[in-house]
């Protein structure tokens, strides 16, 4: 590693080609904040997705015992930390050796929520055997990347992250109503919940478009700051969680049991090949965006491989799959800086948080309707990176029916979930979804429809409809 000093994170790069190596060091005095930041950057949208499958459960905001929505809230931290160090440093064929950041995937959330739905602690059992199972497939299919790469155009990888974020704006409506689980709180829908919600959102948006540096790119953790302060001054915050908390956690192989269950380990093997679509895109994104180059198939192999290899791993002690983070590939753009060591410190600081269940404990005192507020941003910003990467398609009639006739069965599955009450248990959780049908569906009409025009009497369709009216 270079030695070589570099200016701060707000200044120019001074070797800009230097900048784009992956194995370039900038020196211990620009490493360390833009590792933070990095941390900074995907802290709330890490923890979200354990918070929201607890509160699934049965276990999370305002349960008599917080102590294992605590203990997933490290593990979260820690295996972000152990995931993002295999992708920076590398174990033989797992890793791409590149500054990605790994954290608790919202992909999978679609597919465990019914997994574990009012069913308390013991679901959690299914739902960790399947993620080790589904984890260690998607590190075998991570020998394949090379050979469906070409199946996966932006048209595919876009409906995906998409849908995605459409499956998840319910919750955080709800979330920011007050509603369950949060027990003790205002009726849902209450003037109080929403004024809460709305403090995150304005000082997130402020933040974000008024402001500079870090203060602009931590933007949403800033934001539920204001609204927990917020809250604070409205009396809504408890410390008793903090105080009864240990300092120190060590993880327990098998927290949460092991349970074999058919649908969940479908759920997560199908759902293990979405996820890699979305790590396919980050590293094809960090390589052209910031390296100026196209990343090599060795790349992509040990992204996707550290995705799965994470997710079993976490799997094993009780947390939640991982996947690399989008937005962390968004501040390397802002900062032209790729060095992979940057990341690594960061990795280290997360690993740090998880082992001091202190911090998982403050976390849980966050009320219900301020998380609201900072998953509404963060929900409608995934699927606002979703018509980004569309933007990229040719809207001809073919791509057009490809994409609406795919999100049209999709969506509207996950919004009557009613329609497929007499199917089997395993098709409910993976047609309900909304990813996995929107996922199979579009890539097998994309192989299958012919490529060019798709027909002069529908291309004309539009144009005569129009002057009906």
């Amino acid at each position: 590693m270079s030695g070589s000093p570099a200016p701060s994170p707000a200044s120019p790069l001074a070797n800009p080609a230097e900048a784009r190596d992956p194995d370039y060091f900038p020196g211990l005095s620009a490493a360390i904040p833009l590792g933070i930041q990095h941390v900074l950057a995907m802290f709330v949208s890490n923890l979200t997705p354990p918070i929201i499958v607890a509160g699934a459960a049965g276990f999370g905001y305002g349960s008599a015992d917080p102590s294992q929505l605590i203990y997933m809230i490290q593990m979260s931290m820690l295996f972000a930390g152990i995931a993002t160090l295999l992708q920076t440093v590398g174990a033989g064929p797992v890793g791409a050796r590149l500054p990605l950041v790994q954290g608790t995937s919202f992909a999978y959330v679609p597919v465990m929520i019914p997994i574990v739905a009012g069913k308390g602690v013991g679901a959690m059992a299914a739902l960790t055997t399947a993620a080790l199972i589904g984890g260690l497939f998607h590190a075998v299919l991570s020998r394949f990347v090379g050979r469906i790469r070409f199946a996966l155009p932006p048209l595919i990888t876009g409906l995906v992250v998409l849908m995605i974020g459409l499956s998840l704006m319910r919750i955080g409506v709800q979330y920011a109503a007050g509603g369950v689980p949060a027990i003790g709180t205002p009726a849902f829908g209450a003037g109080q919940s929403w004024l809460l919600a709305g403090v995150v959102v304005v000082a997130t948006l402020g933040l974000k478009f008024f402001a500079r540096g870090i203060w602009s790119t931590a933007s949403v953790l800033l934001g539920l700051l204001a609204g927990y302060g917020a809250a604070l001054a409205m009396g809504r915050i408890s410390f008793d969680a903090v105080g009864t908390s240990p300092w120190v956690m060590v993880p327990t192989p098998f927290h949460f049991g092991f349970a074999l269950s058919a649908s969940a380990i479908a759920g997560f093997v199908l759902t293990g090949f979405v996820s890699s679509i979305e790590s396919i895109g980050d590293v094809e994104a960090i390589c052209e965006g910031t390296a100026r180059r196209k990343a090599s198939d060795g790349e992509l192999q040990g992204a996707v491989a550290a995705d799965g290899v994470g997710t079993a791993l976490a799997a094993v002690f009780g947390a939640m799959p991982n996947t690399t983070f989008s937005q962390n590939v968004g501040l390397i753009a802002i900062t032209g800086m790729m060095s992979r060591h940057v990341v690594t410190l960061g990795a280290l600081f997360l690993v740090l948080c998880g082992l001091l269940p202190k911090i998982g404990a403050v976390v849980t005192t966050i009320p219900i309707e301020v998380l609201g507020g900072g998953v509404i941003v963060m929900f409608g910003m995934v699927a606002s990176a979703a018509l980004s990467m569309l933007s990229a398609v040719e809207w001809n009639q073919r791509n057009m029916l490809v994409f609406g006739v795919s999100l049209s069965l999709a969506l509207g599955l996950s919004l009557e979930p009613e329609a497929l009450s007499h199917l089997p248990e395993t098709a409910r959780i993976l047609l309900g979804s909304g990813v996995l049908p929107a996922a199979f569906l579009a890539i097998v009409l994309n192989l299958l429809l012919p490529q060019g025009a798709a027909g002069a009497e529908i291309a004309a369709a539009p144009a005569i409809l129009a002057e009906g009216h």
